[in-house]
């Protein structure tokens, strides 16, 4: 199998880096990462996550296979099968073990969720045959039935060691993305995390339409509220816990 020289990729990794006129700290800044991690690439004390290769290869307009190599390749240049193979292999080599996700532990948070997609279904039902049905109502209980999916069924139960390594304000998995700017996602705050957004999917799901048929029963102009009042709160409802949460644990 083809193997990476460090003290050659963080050479190659610097010397792109001077091209592009960023210091260690901009590099890092823009994969949303410790400059202390660019640093030990470039002292060859180790090698980026694989997740991290394509941002790299993007970054700096070459391919992932030259940054594996180490070297910039000429259009015209064929490399042989078995060289690419092995680089393929040794890329493919680096990921941790496949994440495991929510549904696939025994927990509570399925069975929660089932059941409030039922209650805010019949919800959603009486709204619309007594007229309590509003934008912002569709909205919110559109986007907590979305989000709670992925919290309580599909999130990861563990994030990548590299989140630990380093403070990354970025996470992205399948459809969803979280960015918190100052917030760093790691393994001591992310079921912390999770929790808040299940308690919020949860309680958008069941309680908003309620709350939904209250206003539009005794408020006029709801259009006005919803701009003003509701939509704000319900999904400030999700942001500034989550950060809370986030620094708390963090």
């Amino acid at each position: 199998m083809y193997e990476i020289d460090k003290q050659k990729f963080g050479a190659f990794v610097a010397s792109l880096r001077k091209e592009k006129g960023l210091t260690q700290k901009e590099l890092a800044q823009q994969l949303f990462i410790s400059d202390k991690a660019v640093s030990k690439w470039e002292t060859g004390v180790s090698i980026p996550d694989t997740a991290l290769l394509i941002p790299i290869a993007d970054l700096f307009g070459i391919t992932v296979t030259e940054l594996l190599m180490c070297q910039r390749m000429e259009q015209a240049d064929e490399m042989d099968s078995e060289l690419v193979e092995s680089v393929v292999k040794t890329a493919i080599s680096y990921p941790e073990q496949k994440p495991v996700r929510v549904y696939q532990v025994k927990n509570k948070w399925g069975r929660i969720y089932v059941l409030s997609l039922i209650v805010c279904c019949i919800e959603l039902i009486v709204s619309l045959l007594q007229g309590y049905a509003t934008t912002g109502l569709f909205l919110i209980t559109g986007l907590s039935v979305m989000f709670g999916a992925y919290y309580c069924f599909l999130a990861v139960m563990k994030l990548p060691s590299y989140y630990d390594e380093n403070r990354i304000c970025v996470y992205s998995d399948m459809w969803f993305e979280m960015s918190f700017p100052g917030l760093a996602f790691n393994n001591r705050n992310w079921q912390h995390i999770l929790n808040t957004g299940r308690i919020w999917a949860i309680v958008c799901m069941t309680v908003y339409p309620l709350v939904n048929a209250f206003l539009v029963s005794f408020l006029s102009e709801m259009w006005f509220w919803e701009f003003i009042f509701v939509l704000p709160v319900t999904l400030g409802g999700i942001f500034i816990p989550v950060y809370v949460v986030g620094k708390k644990y963090e």
